[in-house]
């Protein structure tokens, strides 16, 4: 990167990497105890490998480390935050500077405007204090420290720092609020153990000296950094690089701005790396590498893409398409540590907001950004169309829409005709909720002298409490919606779970729920009008208003036939989501 010229190779650190660092079943995060459990374990190690692969990345990521984490953990210990934290700058912008994401958070720590005003830094058209390591560290520590007053938990402060308190509150509830021991595993959620990845990869890589040194020097004056480089015989040019954060080459006087001051020498070995994105940075045009041999290009959904050859960095990849790294992140909706895979095509201009295609059926290893980057499509209208997170984990065989103007789903197959003695069939409206016995079957129509005002009569059913069972609270769930579920009221559930008005369900929370089914039908009422018919096994596709429970009433078997079928563990399903019906 353009922002600090760093070694190519540096021996002692290469070669002490060329077994990547190995991921413990137990460390020390803050105040903290973390148990690693071994399936969270293999995928935390697969981000570490994936970071110490190229020596040559890795050595420019930890030689910044090595110049700003001095500073850092000055400032963390100043504002009585654990030291353990300085990793996380490594995570969210590998301590560049003018690092922008797709969502336009900028700088070290990567704060949003609005949430760096609110932090006291200063961001306008002259300042932008995201791009300044000490006043952006400063801003982090309090920030994380506002979170922890609401957990007393710095894992939960943590992965507040990416979804905020309310999202920490709503997914995890209170369980871990003020405990000292944690266990990470498969569910924790994938932004702790992308930190304790960074933490593993790099603790033993920053103990060095850095090659360039830097000097903090505290400005109470205002002065430009062409008359500050002369006071301190520095290369104007190098100093603008490292404080792009006055973005008009001035530091103000309306209180004290940390200048970063490099110093060092640079030699032949050293190699740039430019990260520019900024709307204030003027960097120069970058010039394609000549291409390898092997380079492929395709068309994708009208848009230019470029195939990734092995062992290619994002940064590489960006320079040989001949665009700046932001815009390539930008373009591809990726983090600055993204690893490439080879083979694999990039883009080099804005995905699209709609696919030529208008449905994918997930296979193995699909997740929304690959399918986002097969069909060209932007991830954000992905989410939003089939209201699913980037993290949320597809079922195979099941249908993502690549567009607002979905294709009128296949109905599922009819079931065969019903044969009665010159009568019709009316539907019942009762929807008593059945486990394990089959919804009352529909009663012959009555006559009428108005075909439009049918009234069947029927017997009340006899209501039987079952059994509890364990319901998990997926997102979009209420109260309401479980009671419509189940059939049953909300005040039933309030009371099966000590609950009340005022109480509040999370996502992951299990209620018990006493499922209610009728009396069993004895031979010779209104349950034994229809036959017994059989019917080859067919697919339901799950529409937005489906419930398991609507379904079994639909094809007249039962909830756990249902469930035994689909190899279900819940009762949870999803639009678009084939559901096997085997009519008995």
């Amino acid at each position: 990167m353009r922002f600090f010229a760093v070694a190519l190779v540096f021996f002692g650190v290469a070669a002490s990497h060329a077994q990547a660092p190995v991921v413990p079943h137990k460390m020390h995060f803050a105040n903290m105890t973390l148990t690693i459990r071994d399936d969270a374990r293999r995928e935390i190690q697969k981000d570490v490998d994936a970071m110490t692969r190229h020596a040559k990345y890795f050595n420019v990521t930890a030689e910044r480390a090595r110049i700003y984490f001095p500073l850092i953990s000055k400032i963390f210990a100043e504002e009585n935050l654990p030291d353990d934290f300085k990793y996380l700058s490594l995570q969210e912008s590998s301590l560049v500077p003018d690092a922008v994401s797709v969502s336009n958070a900028v700088g070290f720590w990567q704060f949003k405007d609005f949430t760096a005003l609110s932090m006291g830094l200063r961001v306008d058209k002259e300042v932008d204090e995201r791009m300044n390591i000490a006043s952006a560290s400063r801003g982090a520590a309090n920030y994380l420290k506002k979170n922890n007053e609401q957990f007393d938990n710095w894992i939960l402060a943590l992965q507040a720092y990416q979804m905020g308190a309310g999202g920490v509150k709503r997914s995890v509830g209170e369980e871990h609020n003020g405990k000292r021991h944690f266990e990470v595993n498969s569910e924790t959620y994938w932004y702790i153990k992308k930190f304790i990845a960074h933490k593993v990869a790099f603790e033993n890589a920053i103990d060095q000296e850095p090659q360039m040194k830097a000097i903090f020097y505290e400005s109470k004056k205002k002065k430009t950094l062409s008359e500050l480089a002369k006071e301190v015989s520095v290369d104007e040019q190098l100093l603008k690089q490292h404080n792009k954060w006055a973005l008009k080459g001035v530091i103000p006087d309306d209180k004290p701005y940390v200048v970063v001051i490099p110093n060092g020498k640079f030699t032949a070995d050293f190699s740039p790396l430019a990260l520019t994105s900024n709307k204030a940075s003027k960097a120069k045009p970058i010039t394609p590498k000549a291409l390898p041999v092997n380079a492929q290009f395709k068309w994708i959904n009208g848009l230019k893409s470029i195939a990734a050859v092995e062992n290619e960095t994002v940064v590489a990849l960006a320079e040989r398409s001949g665009i700046s790294l932001s815009k390539f992140l930008k373009y591809n909706e990726l983090s600055i540590d993204h690893v490439v895979a080879a083979d694999e095509f990039y883009f080099v201009s804005k995905k699209k907001s709609k696919a030529e295609s208008t449905s994918h059926k997930v296979k193995l290893g699909d997740d929304l950004w690959s399918i986002s980057q097969q069909y060209g499509i932007q991830l954000k209208r992905l989410k939003k169309w089939n209201e699913l997170a980037s993290n949320d984990k597809l079922l195979v065989g099941s249908t993502i829409w690549l567009s607002a103007e979905r294709k009128e789903q296949a109905q599922p197959a009819p079931l065969p005709p019903i044969e009665t003695a010159n009568t019709e069939v009316a539907q019942l409206e009762s929807e008593a909720f059945n486990w394990d016995i089959k919804p009352a079957a529909p009663l012959p129509k009555v006559d009428s002298i108005n075909k439009n005002l049918i009234e069947v009569a029927k017997e009340e059913p006899e209501i039987i409490l079952g059994e509890p069972i364990e319901h998990i609270i997926v997102k979009g769930e209420t109260f309401y919606s479980l009671a419509k579920q189940y059939n049953v009221s909300v005040i039933e559930l309030w009371n099966w779970n000590n609950l009340s008005a005022q109480s509040k369900i999370y996502v992951g929370e299990k209620l018990l729920v006493h499922v209610t089914k009728e009396a069993e039908k004895v031979p010779g009422t209104d349950a034994d009008i229809l036959p017994n018919t059989a019917a080859a096994p067919f697919f339901h596709q799950v529409q937005e208003s489906d419930t398991l429970y609507g379904i079994a009433r639909q094809y007249g078997v039962t909830i756990k036939d249902l469930m035994d079928w689909n190899n279900k563990e819940d009762l949870t399903i999803k639009e678009g989501e084939k559901i096997r019906i085997q009519k008995k």
